[in-house]
């Protein structure tokens, strides 16, 4: 089915993605996947490109529009390219909102020149060893000591971590419990205290740096205090539902790519003298997971356009994000099956997206945090 969400203007810009992506990035992904972590020069290449800060006022050097659709096509186009290592969505979807409508002026002058040029690059620091998705369960903390607070605590699974200029911490600025005693404090690399971990090896997006972090008596100005005092909950809940569609149209790019490729191999692999595409089981099998595909890409492209208008609300993006992310993870299944020996191959693209992808049910909120949510919206 023809989508109806862009305009060509929104085409033009995926061809300029397309173009980036053969030449900054599919070159030289290989070598960050060994090395754990994607070279500066990309991020500045992005930047150069009109990449970064796409939501970001002019002024600032950022493309000046909120039309969620442009960060759309980046997220397809660099699952397509199976290219997440370069985490442009994270940068520009989930960290870009918190700068942009919470910080003061004299912040923004100070962050988002460099936010956009790809000179600083960021990251958002809310999982801790003991604390995933229960905000209650925070235990980082800040001191108010005047004209600085003291920040202690540790995180973990940091997206960006090892590369990251500028860290949006989630820490408690009051003794009193809850998730309602929380702030938003920004370290800024080189402040005294502040201590990167390991660069953690995951399964999957290898050239994506994930970090511990690490806060001894770190001194953070009160002028980067984002947001306000205590008011962390409330920020980080009004932005999850850009955060979880981000995910969500990965996923449902990343089982269309995988469709895409499984296709194509099936009619060219021969089995018992003819192709694997001529067995009943194999037809039925593509059958399936296109239709699931079609009727999940007419939801997504529904949320994309409610979103893009500011009328997207957190139930739907929750149902957006546990179904595309889950149907990512059946797909890549059976689509690895489908490919017999040959999708075991570390090489094949195949085995790549499955273990790339397998982490989307759980960042951003697990598959069960998005059916509780949806279940409390329906039952009280």
């Amino acid at each position: 089915m023809k989508r109806q969400i862009f305009t060509a203007d929104h085409e033009a810009f995926r061809e300029t993605v397309r173009t980036f992506l053969a030449k900054e990035v599919t070159p030289y992904y290989a070598q960050w996947e060994q090395d754990g972590i994607v070279s500066r020069d990309a991020w500045r290449a992005a930047g150069r490109q009109g990449l970064l800060g796409l939501a970001v006022p002019e002024e600032y050097g950022g493309g000046g529009t909120t039309d969620f659709r442009y960060s759309a096509v980046l997220a397809e186009e660099f699952t397509r390219a199976g290219a997440p290592g370069l985490a442009v969505g994270l940068h520009n979807d989930i960290i870009g909102p918190y700068l942009t409508t919470l910080a003061t002026d004299e912040q923004k002058r100070r962050w988002l020149p460099g936010f956009c040029s790809g000179e600083l690059i960021t990251a958002i620091a809310m999982t801790e060893p003991g604390a995933g998705s229960d905000l209650q369960g925070i235990r980082t903390a800040a001191t108010d000591h005047g004209d600085h607070w003291s920040l202690n605590g540790s995180k973990t699974f940091i997206s960006n971590g090892i590369l990251a200029d500028l860290v949006i911490v989630v820490a408690r600025t009051t003794p009193e419990g809850g998730a309602h005693g929380l702030s938003l404090l920004v370290v800024e690399r080189g402040m005294d205290g502040f201590e990167r971990g390991r660069n953690l090896d995951k399964i999957g997006q290898k050239a994506q740096d994930t970090a511990e972090l690490f806060f001894h008596d770190v001194r953070v100005p009160k002028e980067n205090l984002l947001g306000e005092l205590n008011g962390a909950f409330l920020h980080l809940m009004t932005h999850l539902a850009q955060e979880r569609m981000g995910i969500a149209v990965a996923g449902i790019a990343g089982a269309e790519h995988l469709l895409e490729i499984t296709t194509r191999y099936v009619k060219e692999r021969e089995a018992f003298g003819r192709p694997l595409a001529r067995l009943q089981h194999i037809r039925f099998e593509i059958a399936e997971m296109a239709t699931e595909c079609a009727v999940t890409r007419a939801f997504l492209d529904r949320c994309i356009a409610d979103h893009s208008a500011g009328e997207l609300d957190a139930v739907h993006a929750s149902m957006a994000k546990w179904w595309a992310t889950e149907l990512h993870k059946r797909v890549a299944d059976r689509c690895l099956q489908l490919h017999g020996g040959y999708g075991y191959m570390a090489e094949f693209p195949v085995a790549k997206a499955y273990t790339d992808g397998r982490i989307q049910t759980i960042y951003g909120g697990t598959t069960e945090i998005m059916k509780e949510i949806i279940g409390r919206s329906l039952l009280g």
